[in-house]
């Protein structure tokens, strides 16, 4: 497992790819923005199924599985989780690397609490 902190103008699609490399995964499950010929092109490449619907704008769009896709909300719902804790939400810390920490704890936290 593994995480990137990026500006917040910035398309989460951006250090995916270089995500994706690092931790090889047999299976990726992802929102609409993720939808991208190309990213879907290194996902084929490295060996992991995408579990992404595809956005209104693709032709032919590709089938995914409607019921693993169904297991995202988990995500959804341990990052709600995450935001309940203030120093997380609001970002106080200043450096990236203390926001790293606090985001790292707080993921420990969560798996500690389960």
């Amino acid at each position: 497992m593994s995480f990137r902190l990026t500006e917040g103008q910035r398309h989460d699609i951006v250090p995916a790819p270089e995500l994706v490399r690092e931790t090889k995964p047999r299976c990726l499950l992802a929102d609409k923005a993720y939808s991208t010929v190309a990213f879907r092109a290194e996902l084929a490449e490295l060996g992991c199924v995408p579990v992404i619907p595809s956005s209104s704008s693709w032709i032919n769009p590709p089938a995914y599985d409607h019921h693993l896709y169904k297991s995202r909300s988990e995500i959804e719902c341990t990052i709600n989780l995450l935001k309940q804790a203030r120093r997380f939400a609001t970002r106080y810390e200043k450096t990236l690397r203390n926001y790293a920490s606090v985001v790292a704890l707080g993921c420990v936290l969560l798996w500690l609490r389960i």
